[in-house]
């Protein structure tokens, strides 16, 4: 059965998935992008990015795995980019180029219509205007069978948490202080809701945390 899962989300250690002010200079927000450092030297990533090399590690392992049997991609709109209100041209088309690492479709959720946007890969962006449950639909039927991924950010992550829609969770805890941004957990009773820590793996750069729902 499909499952909807989050995978390599990082968090710091204070909880934050991203920093504040989020725009075209700081598209994870002030001090967002330093959380990623763990995947960044990984073999996968620097494949991903067209670069050589990199580590075949634990954190490159978590990584990897973060991409297998997944057939669609939900997202919010923060993550796809830093435009707020209707969308005032057909010109921005995602931070990642013109071939993004997805090559399934991804489903946008957005309170503004657009038309889909055919990119290079396999990567097609779908906006959903009708909420989190018919993008969760919509999703899982394109990945006909296979795994819906999550990718964020911390707002989307919250809806479906509230919602207990999210299956797996792979968290990695960046050992940095944010102290600002937007905090993942922040009022959120994870086990009330039947969500439990199923493993633990620690590394230098990451902690890795898997969460289940029961």
């Amino acid at each position: 059965m499909s499952k909807l899962r989050v995978n390599a989300f990082t968090l710091s250690i204070d909880g934050y998935g991203a920093g504040p002010d989020q725009d075209l200079k700081e598209p994870l927000g002030i001090g967002g992008e330093a959380l990623h450092k763990w995947m960044l030297g990984t073999r996968t990533f620097r494949n991903m990015s067209g670069e050589d090399g990199g580590t075949t590690d634990t954190d490159d392992a978590f990584v990897t795995r973060s991409f297998e049997n997944i057939g669609a991609w939900i997202m919010g709109r923060n993550m796809f980019g830093p435009i707020r209100g209707p969308w005032p041209d057909d010109t921005w088309k995602g931070w990642w180029g013109d071939n993004p690492p997805y090559h399934v479709p991804v489903f946008v959720l957005t309170h503004h219509p657009r038309d889909p946007i055919v990119m290079e890969g396999g990567t097609t962006f779908y906006f959903v205007t009708d909420g989190i449950h018919s993008a969760l639909e919509k999703a899982k039927a394109a990945a006909d069978g296979k795994d819906v991924r999550l990718g964020g950010g911390v707002a989307t992550i919250r809806q479906y948490l509230q919602e207990k829609l999210i299956d797996d969770m792979h968290l990695a805890i960046s050992p940095m202080l944010l102290g600002s941004g937007e905090n993942l957990f922040a009022g959120i009773d994870m086990p009330r809701l039947g969500y439990r820590c199923s493993e633990q793996i620690a590394t230098p750069n990451a902690m890795h945390v898997i969460i289940k729902r029961a």
